[in-house]
């Protein structure tokens, strides 16, 4: 009988990962950004979307990898691959943020920061920090979901980027860091006992490296243990402009020796720091990092690695002296097969029960913004009271939004608009500190389009609408072309082929700790019994 039962959970095992890693279908593969060149190479970044301060572990033959969200929510982005260079989204290990009333109105910058993913008795550990509140654990036996609840096991303002460690004999170690911005301290990484079970904290933290005076905001630590020594990768010198540096020591509460392992050297890609290092069955090794290219976020990386008189060397050392410069282009890592070409999910019918994974809200999830309806077809949105205190829609927490895929992009929408009021309105925002929008808007009984741009959203920035035009029919196109550099240009059609420009070219920012985003906002003036909506038929991203 226990045979029998240990070969049905092998086959269901076996069907889980199968299901994973089958060929994605061509027309939802991503037409903006593909990072497997199909020649048995890569391109960086192997992500280019804002997964901010990535971690990942192996299991087998499988990498997870975990994200910043920040505000967004659902929180913790779950991205799944077989060879670290295609992957796919898989879901979220956080569904809602707490202390969920402060998170049900947006919390620009704070919420989930750099997270950590570790493997430890067939169990997957996330530990994140939110730096007003202290490091949580997420805990599940499928990295899909579903996640535990979030466990507080260090309360503390301005503790962030929390790593496990688990010793082959119990014991167990976190690593963290500390927000100038929170704690009123920085630059420093500290060591503290952690009970077997992942918890709790145990003891007094112990200071094992001050970056002050050779890497100033030393931050991020991942802690590893290989041949008797134990191991801090921790980013130093700031976010757009650091490097890679690695801590060494016999103990595991130091003295840590330093050594800068990969930094920007004579290559284009600014900041290379903060990530996982991965193995391969095969032997080989690999660093997921970030860079931060400003409205496009912090994209991810993917980076050879050696060990040379154990010391990691990442990128491509071509002088030898031990610090690597990051890789533009390179062969794909071995892992023993070859696996289908995915990316994440960009654009979206919506025929299901579920909208795609890959839109988040700027706040806790409110049943009355919005849902899915099934098989008619459309995601509804509501035009839910904007705050009196919103300014503009840096206020709103009813944005439905996604990442932006790639340099350079098209976006269009179909959707319906129902209002029934005056000044109810939706539209396709491409968000940031500096944003614009199209919108449709309720005025005098009548629709208008209407174009705005709108600066230091993030200081009160009042929306400049830069065109109206009336409007005949209640279904409506809108699209945003999106070119180099972050410049963005709105049009609209009344039949789904021919465009019209609408508003003025704008350049979009990022947010606050995130890159832009793109997606939809409805809003309306005053509270009503029976709000107006908005149907979104489909949503696609294009080439330009």
């Amino acid at each position: 009988m226990k045979m029998k039962h240990l070969s049905v959970i092998l086959v269901l095992l076996l069907s889980a990962n199968a299901v994973l890693v089958q060929a994605q279908k061509p027309e939802t593969l991503s037409k903006a950004w593909v990072a497997d060149n199909g020649d048995g190479t890569y391109k960086n970044p192997v992500l280019y979307a804002d997964y901010s301060d990535p971690d990942a572990v192996r299991v087998n033959d499988d990498y997870y990898l975990v994200a910043s969200s920040f505000n967004c929510v659902p929180g913790l982005p779950i991205l799944h691959s077989c060879d670290l260079v295609n992957w796919r989204l898989i879901g979220h290990a956080l569904a809602k943020q707490p202390p969920f009333e402060l998170f049900s109105k947006v919390q620009h910058g704070g919420g989930v920061w750099a997270p950590c993913i570790r493997y430890h008795k067939n169990s997957f550990y996330i530990y994140y920090p939110d730096p007003d509140f202290g490091i949580y654990m997420v805990k599940a036996t499928n990295p899909a979901g579903p996640w535990s609840e979030p466990l507080l096991v260090q309360p503390g303002k301005g503790l962030i980027d929390p790593t496990p460690l688990w010793e082959e004999d119990g014991k167990a170690y976190l690593a963290y860091a500390l927000a100038g911005s929170r704690a009123g301290v920085k630059s420093v990484i500290l060591v503290s006992k952690m009970a077997g079970d992942g918890t709790k904290l145990e003891g007094n933290s112990v200071m094992v490296f001050d970056g002050h005076k050779g890497h100033p905001t030393v931050e991020g630590p991942k802690f590893y243990k290989r041949n008797g020594y134990y191991y801090i990768f921790a980013p130093a010198g700031g976010v757009p402009t650091g490097w890679q540096l690695v801590l060494r020591s016999k103990s595991v509460f130091g003295p840590y020796e330093p050594k800068i392992v990969m930094a920007q050297g004579n290559t284009d890609i600014n900041g290379p720091h903060q990530g996982a290092w991965v193995d391969t069955k095969t032997g080989e090794h690999w660093f997921l990092n970030f860079q931060d290219l400003g409205a496009y976020g912090r994209v991810v990386h993917l980076n050879p690695m050696k060990w040379v008189n154990d010391w990691p060397v990442i990128g491509v050392d071509a002088d030898g002296d031990g610090t690597g410069d990051p890789v533009r282009t390179y062969k794909k890592p071995n892992v023993g097969k070859v696996y289908p070409i995915t990316t994440p999910a960009e654009s979206d019918e919506f025929n299901g029960s579920e909208a795609g994974l890959q839109w988040q809200w700027h706040a806790n999830y409110q049943n009355a913004w919005g849902y899915s309806s099934g098989n008619l077809g459309f995601f509804r949105l509501n035009c839910i009271p904007r705050p009196a205190e919103a300014a503009n829609l840096w206020g709103i927490s009813n944005l439905m939004l996604q990442k932006f895929p790639a340099a350079e992009f098209t976006a269009t929408t179909k959707l319906t608009f129902d209002a029934r009021f005056d000044g109810e309105e939706v539209g396709l925002v491409a968000m940031g500190m500096d944003y614009g929008a199209v919108s449709l808007v309720r005025n005098n009984s009548k629709l208008e389009i209407k174009a705005v741009v709108c600066k230091q959203a993030d200081k009160s920035g009042k929306e400049e609408i830069t065109e109206t035009l009336p409007l005949q029919k209640s279904t409506i196109y809108l699209r945003v072309e999106v070119r180099s550099g972050a410049e963005c240009n709105f049009s609209y059609s009344a039949d789904g082929t021919t465009f019209t420009t609408v508003g003025k070219p704008f350049k979009v920012r990022e947010g606050k700790w995130i890159g832009a985003k793109l997606g939809f906002f409805a809003v309306r003036n005053g509270v009503i019994n029976d709000a107006g909506s908005a149907d979104i038929d489909w949503f696609r991203i294009d080439k330009l």
